[in-house]
């Protein structure tokens, strides 16, 4: 398959129309007519002629894509600067006409109006004609049989203005899509072009896509990483804005993975390429978010149904307004061929088939610059549907590793010693726990340390015996009535104890628990505030610490004791029970859950597992930005929906003065470009940030 990026594609249903054409040629079965991106993909062995004729029809020009990628810095807008160009003679070339009507002659007014019609048009009259003789009937169609007959029957100004703002109209239908695709272009600006390859001590500026597997690469201060690496020598911090939509550095040493397109502030780093540009979590991302802009929702789709019956029934009623009254009621001819003109205008289906795409396209451009990737429309429509979201606890609602959140001390003396002595050189999570909790103090070593299996550890210092871990590795001598009861109450707590003792005594215990994240309560709250009525979470670990954990932070309802195997069968239940639901997991181990949802969403953090598993990738590692793409997402939905009313409502109420007689030409054409301007602002207006969304961590 070939790819083309597309310039002067400003008609959705121009593009439809083009795609069923080009499908119709030799090999031409899978073409495809991207108008969200402006892209074309056709069979390499389609005969690029045939293909260009069909795109000449209507003024699309196809270039190229170099490796499938285009180059963002064309400028089009020289077509748009000449159509403005006519429309502004046009107007002059109106006002003139009009105001000297009353002193020139019959001939001299008609040629003004005729000059002014024709500049605006001109290319809409020679497509309609074309499409008059071959029986096809689309908007130039209507637009030329209505242009003609208000000259034929002597309207020659409101021809004039149905010609201007007719231009007027196919300009703006053209922005909407063009700001949107401008906004998308914005965001594949972050792929670096370049890389400073390093090899035998000399640095050389090669094309990323020349880079190896291994390579290794120089970065300096400014530069953007080429491709996803893993740093070799040297220190910096690094912008990770463009894959996870945070604003805050992040420090990187030796050892630690770039992703490609991010940004060195400071310093250089060397680091050996781990992914071809073509693999990496950039490209990945890119890729799904142009794809993504071309998945159909199940409302796009009805629209597109529908405006392929909608302009043959208008001409069929245009045609019966303007002969049933005349033949039936008496009417006068002239005044009802003037209505059915009028009717042919607003047959455009142009405004109800940009109603969902602009806004779609400016939802998903809009999440994708806060690190959210949607991998279609049909998924964002789902979010906004959404009144349940289940969410993993470890990992997700929590961070995933054991902190100390309580201490019970019986020897202040002795306590934190001799537990740092006994951990300090273990590598167990829960050992770098209490040794962070600890903090930096200077320690001994233990004279003797011994693990044993499935209790503790056992150790010698200064001829004393000390022991640490669960109830069972403290000898019998040690405990006291108290100490039994302030474990049973840490337990009951649900938390996993750490106990500290001598042979004779229990110096203090530890309550451990999986450290919750600092947004996990603030997200539930907002989330609630945002119409999700139904907040879950699925955990294996016992009923007491899932207890808690969603009591402190305000889970609706929580299931606890849970195997990978039964989170998947209680989303099953769930979805029967409520209606669809979404997964939150972290896109690994949670991928058979993920998967069943309705809607899965993965913290991935830009790797490759959470790209691949889920609907929606959170590329951040927290949950920040969840409760602010489903506002987002019922934005679009209410935006969609008020467009669709909207348009058609207009013509609706249009269709109505027609048949009472009071529609006229340029009331029709003010419907169906008032129309465009509207869905096209309201789509648009989604793209907007606020500074609070911009600084949001």
């Amino acid at each position: 398959m070939a790819e083309f990026k597309l310039s002067g594609l400003s008609c959705a249903h121009c593009a439809q129309e083009m795609e069923m054409q080009m499908r119709k040629l030799k090999h031409g079965e899978d073409a495809k007519i991207m108008y969200n991106s402006g892209k074309m993909v056709i069979s390499d062995k389609m005969a690029m002629a045939d293909v260009e004729k069909i795109l000449q029809q209507e003024g699309v020009a196809a270039s190229p894509m170099a490796g499938g990628h285009e180059d963002h810095d064309h400028n089009h807008d020289h077509g748009d600067t000449s159509l403005i160009v006519q429309i502004a003679i046009s107007t002059i070339l109106f006002f003139v006409a009009m105001l000297t009507d009353k002193y020139l002659p019959t001939w001299g007014t008609f040629s003004i109006y005729f000059v002014a019609a024709a500049l605006s048009g001109y290319q809409t009259f020679f497509k309609g004609l074309k499409n008059l003789f071959r029986l096809k009937f689309n908007i130039d169609t209507l637009m030329t049989v209505a242009l003609v007959g208000a000259f034929i029957i002597g309207d020659w100004g409101e021809g004039t203005v149905v010609a201007i703002l007719f231009g007027v109209n196919e300009y703006l239908e053209g922005f909407g899509m063009r700001q949107a695709r401008k906004s998308m272009a914005a965001l594949l600006k972050v792929v670096p072009k370049t890389a400073n390859l390093l090899k035998d001590g000399v640095t050389s500026e090669v094309p990323i896509d020349q880079l190896r597997l291994g390579d290794t690469v120089l970065i300096r201060a400014g530069d953007k990483v080429p491709s996803d690496a893993t740093i070799v020598d040297g220190r910096s911090s690094v912008n990770e804005a463009a894959i996870t939509g945070e604003s805050m550095p992040v420090e990187k040493q030796v050892g630690d993975a770039l992703f490609g397109g991010s940004v060195n502030n400071e310093g250089t780093l060397k680091a050996e390429i781990t992914a071809i540009y073509a693999d990496s979590s950039l490209a990945k991302i890119l890729h799904l978010v142009e794809e993504a802009q071309e998945t159909k929702t199940p409302t796009e789709l009805f629209i597109d149904k529908f405006a392929r019956y909608y302009t043959p029934i208008i001409m069929l009623f245009a045609v019966l307004v303007t002969i049933v009254p005349p033949l039936l009621f008496g009417g006068a001819w002239s005044h009802w061929v003037y209505e059915g003109l009028a009717v042919l205008i607003i047959g455009c289906p142009c405004a109800l088939i940009l109603s969902s795409p602009v806004a779609i396209v400016s939802g998903i451009t809009r999440s994708a610059k806060n690190g959210v990737l949607i991998k279609g429309g049909v998924f964002l429509e789902q979010l906004a549907k959404t009144k349940q979201i289940a969410f993993d606890k470890t990992g997700t609602l929590t961070e995933g590793k054991p902190v100390v959140a309580k201490e019970i001390t019986y020897d202040d003396a002795n306590f934190f010693q001799i537990s740092g002595m006994m951990e300090q050189s273990s590598s167990h999570p829960i050992a770098k726990a209490i040794m962070d909790h600890i903090g930096d103090t200077k320690l001994a070593e233990m004279e003797q340390l011994t693990t044993v299996g499935g209790k503790g550890l056992g150790g010698t210092f200064e001829g004393k015996q000390y022991f640490l871990g669960n109830e069972q590795q403290i000898p019998e001598a040690s405990w006291t009535e108290q100490a039994r009861a302030d474990v049973a109450q840490l337990k009951q707590d649900g938390y996993t104890v750490v106990i500290t003792a001598s042979e004779n005594t229990i110096l203090g215990m530890f309550g451990i628990q999986d450290a919750l994240r600092k947004e996990s309560k603030q997200l539930v709250q907002q989330l609630h505030h945002e119409g999700i009525t139904n907040i879950i979470m699925l955990t294996g670990d016992h009923e007491k610490t899932a207890e808690k954990v969603a009591k402190e932070i305000g889970i609706d309802n929580y299931y606890a004791g849970l195997l990978p195997e039964d989170k998947l069968t209680k989303i099953q239940q769930l979805h029967d029970q409520n209606g669809n639901i979404a997964m939150v997991g972290d896109g690994i181990n949670d991928s058979p859950a993920l998967a069943t949802a309705d809607l899965g969403i993965a913290m991935g953090k830009g790797t490759d597992s959470a790209i691949e598993v889920a609907d929606i990738v959170l590329m951040q590692d927290h949950l920040g930005k969840l409760p602010l793409t489903v506002k987002i997402a019922k934005k679009v939905r209410f935006v969609v929906g008020f467009n669709i009313a909207f348009a058609l409502g207009l013509k609706i109420l249009a269709l109505l003065l027609a048949l009472t007689g009071y529609l006229t030409l340029w009331m029709a054409i003010m419907a169906d470009m008032g129309a465009t301007i509207i869905v096209t602002i309201f789509g648009l207006s989604i793209l907007f940030r606020t500074k609070a969304e911009k600084e949001l961590q």
